[in-house]
């Protein structure tokens, strides 16, 4: 358990969780209300008499929130308290929607840069780029600023206006630039295509369940074909989408399950909450080979689609287990403009699986929770007799692991020489080629190579950190000096060549460095297409769904 009462503000927290403790262990009792009355007498009288007497003044909204957030954090991570400050932020991440200017920021010392630039937004008009320093924000320096203030200053009401001085990060001028914050709108689907060798798979890719996004994707789908009458195959991207409106799910479920079917079902400790989803509308199509592709954070709504697909032998699903979030939550309103986001019902797919795979019910003494162990999983079959798990996420079909990330590649990354060194080949290069034929060459490399020779970009390997970790203990036990001579030795072994590292990581890094440069040029959905040339789930993908006889195998039991 977390530990809160360690100021006065953790006292009253205390007394918020013991609260919400009583509510619950004697709600089925016949003096609930009894214990519940109890309950918020003391904590308000507690609450009264610090206002009155307490020796420094108190901030009451932040102390109820504090308060508040104890009594919640003894829950799931998905139940909140949003503050009216926070709504903002709350319908931004459930509608992709926001007032601004459609621009991100990033910090690099004390100075602020423009990382990225949304397309047709205030931003890109304006003729803001990646690699623009912004000096000011109204008359406001910058340098002092963290980036939550620079967020507030970039962020308003549709329709206001800001002025931003901004020196260009490819001439080096610096203007006053005027921009009128408009209503931003992230898609939910930020690319779309025609790939394959003969241009005849749809790939779409969803970034999030957001309202109307089916429909988005529907009409994609219904566009794609126009262009490619025989479409032969579908791939349904949901890695790192974080989940969204479950009716969105269903309807997406929809386009490839005809009407009738369930999708999933919800199970509350209310009535009200516990629901059959099925599916309402006509089919897009029922019989075109359909992959999926998840990652251990798809979660939620993508888990929804992607084990319903497989429950009813509908997709092939691709790449790694998934997160594991089988809660629904609803938003309910407490006044004053703030909300209660609560967890009200777990879902299941149709084989009855739930795949949550943290209980958050039972914790530790400690406060942690864990995973469902496996000898707690239940199995069950899919609509043709495959065997699928319940709390665990949804397992794919074929996984294909994930790659970790050098540590050459996340030190360049942090030290921002990739987005550097972007700024300077966008100097070098007013086009390039489409975004998924561009690639960069091995002279290219070199060149790069050559621009981090004078650059700190120096790191320890996970070997190094362990031996540092030997020194320190081995000094600590007094034994060092035996053994001094071989460590020395052992050192210069581990030891690594930050130039052969560049070698020897040379496809990793020429393909960071590649998707930040196409993204200069064609935005988000650049990257996204370029990325796809290297991506080992798509082209696992591309090859079963070239394959009929194995993507109908994938889907059949095993004998």
């Amino acid at each position: 358990m977390k530990r809160i009462f360690k100021s006065s503000k953790g006292f009253i927290a205390g007394f918020a969780l013991a609260a919400t403790a009583s509510l619950f262990i004697y709600s089925h009792k016949a003096d609930s209300y009894f214990e519940i009355s109890k309950n918020l007498d003391i904590y308000t009288s507690i609450f009264k008499e610090l206002n009155s007497y307490y020796v420094d003044p108190i901030e009451p909204g932040k102390m109820i929130k504090t308060g508040i957030d104890a009594m919640l954090a003894n829950l799931d991570p998905y139940t909140n308290y949003i503050t009216e400050s926070d709504i903002e932020e709350f319908e931004f991440q459930t509608t992709g929607k926001y007032g601004g200017i459609g621009a991100n920021m990033r910090k690099k010392d004390d100075k602020v840069f423009v990382s990225d630039v949304y397309e047709y937004s205030p931003a890109a008009t304006a003729g803001l780029k990646p690699g623009d320093e912004v000096i000011s924000i109204d008359n406001q320096p910058l340098k002092t600023k963290t980036m939550e203030d620079i967020s507030q200053l970039l962020k308003g009401s549709p329709g206001t206006q800001l002025s931003m001085l901004v020196k260009d990060g490819i001439t080096g001028i610096e203007s006053v630039k005027k921009l009128s914050r408009s209503e931003i709108e992230l898609s939910s689907v930020p690319y779309a295509g025609l790939l394959g060798t003969n241009k005849n798979i749809a790939y779409v890719h969803l970034t999030q369940f957001t309202p109307a996004c089916s429909r988005i994707i529907r009409s994609t789908l219904d566009s794609l074909k126009k262009v490619q009458p025989n479409l032969a195959s579908v791939v349904l991207d949901l890695r790192n989408n974080p989940g969204g409106l479950l009716n969105e799910a269903v309807a997406i479920c929809n386009l490839f399950v005809d009407r009738g079917q369930l999708v999933v079902s919800t199970k509350g400790k209310l009535p009200e909450f516990s629901e059959d989803f099925k599916t309402q509308g006509a089919v897009w199509d029922d019989k075109i080979p359909v992959a999926v592709l998840l990652n251990s954070s798809s979660a939620s709504a993508s888990e929804v689609v992607a084990g319903t697909l497989q429950d009813l032998d509908r997709a092939v699903v691709i790449g790694e287990r998934s997160y594991g979030k089988g809660l629904v939550q609803v938003t309910k309103p407490v006044g004053y403009n703030a909300r209660l986001k609560l967890t009200t019902a777990k879902y299941y797919t149709p084989s009855g699986r739930c795949i949550q795979a943290i209980d958050y019910g039972n914790r530790n003494p400690d406060g942690s929770v864990g995973f469902i162990p496996d000898s707690l999983k239940k199995e069950y079959k899919t609509k043709g007799g495959r065997r699928v798990f319940s709390g665990g996420g949804v397992d794919p079909d074929i996984m294909v692991p994930n790659q970790d990330i050098s540590k050459l590649a996340i030190t360049l990354y942090i030290k921002n020489y990739f987005f550097d060194y972007a700024t300077q080949y966008v100097k070098e290069h007013k086009t390039i080629a489409p975004a998924g034929s561009f690639s960069l060459t091995d002279a290219d490399y070199q060149q790069f190579a050559k621009w981090l020779d004078n650059k700190d970009y120096s790191y320890k390997t996970e070997t190094e950190i362990a031996l540092d970790s030997l020194k320190q203990i081995a000094m600590r036990d007094k034994v060092f000096d035996g053994f001094k001579t071989e460590y020395i030795a052992l050192q210069q072994k581990a030891s690594h060549d930050k130039k052969l590292d560049l070698q020897k990581n040379k496809a990793e890094v020429m393909r960071l460095l590649q998707n930040e440069i196409v993204t200069r040029y064609y935005y988000q959905r650049g990257r996204i297409e370029n990325g796809l040339k290297s991506d080992e789930d798509f082209n696992k993908a591309l090859s079963i769904l070239a394959q009929p006889a194995q993507y109908q195998a994938l889907l059949s039991p095993k004998k």
